[in-house]
């Protein structure tokens, strides 16, 4: 069995710019694929992410591995972390974990009191942000910030979230709130 490669999970930030375009690309993939919603980001958008240092990057020497970013809404009463993605050659290595815990750390340093939140139709997700101390909610639990949801009319399923009113759709809400914590071995946070 070959050694797993060498891979780099760092903040992103203007020395990234050049993977953008191959980051969008692997999502637009990777959402086909699938066969299930992504919202769609503009390439400035996720150069903005960078230079804010609002990204995480996966780099396995010069190639692109993978990807993640934060989103504040409400006044940065909330955060997302949306856009994970790992490129297909590096599947299967415990890099979108890797990934996860990262910008799920990068959100906690940022924003020590906003609650982090996740919108996924992936049990993988689903599995990570369980093991980080999120717990399912509905989608009233989360941001109201209009900004957010206008996010998702370019997801395959928008028609599912307005029938419903904006309460539901085939994503399941994902929510870890600081103020809830009292300790969770895997955030290494203890709140007394």
């Amino acid at each position: 069995m070959e050694d797993s490669p060498s891979i780099e999970v760092l903040v992103a930030s203007e020395q990234h710019i050049p993977y953008v375009e191959e980051i969008l690309d692997t999502i637009t993939r990777a959402a086909k694929v699938r066969g299930t919603g992504i919202a769609k980001r503009s390439p400035e958008y996720v150069k903005q992410k960078m230079l804010e240092r609002k990204a995480v990057i996966a780099l396995c020497g010069d190639e692109f591995a993978g990807f993640s970013y934060i989103e504040c809404w409400s006044n940065k009463e909330f955060v997302a972390n949306s856009g994970l993605i790992v490129a297909d050659k590096y599947r299967g290595l415990g890099l979108a974990t890797r990934i996860k815990r990262r910008i799920f750390q990068l959100s906690r340093e940022m924003f020590p009191n906003a609650k982090i939140f996740s919108l996924t139709t992936g049990a993988a997700v689903m599995k990570m942000n369980f093991e980080l101390g999120y717990r399912p909610v509905t989608f009233d639990e989360l941001t109201t910030d209009a900004a957010f949801w206008r996010g998702c009319e370019s997801c395959v399923n928008y028609d599912i979230l307005q029938r419903n009113g904006g309460h539901k759709c085939l994503c399941t809400g994902l929510l870890y709130d600081p103020a809830e914590v009292k300790y969770h071995p895997n955030n290494n946070e203890s709140k007394e």
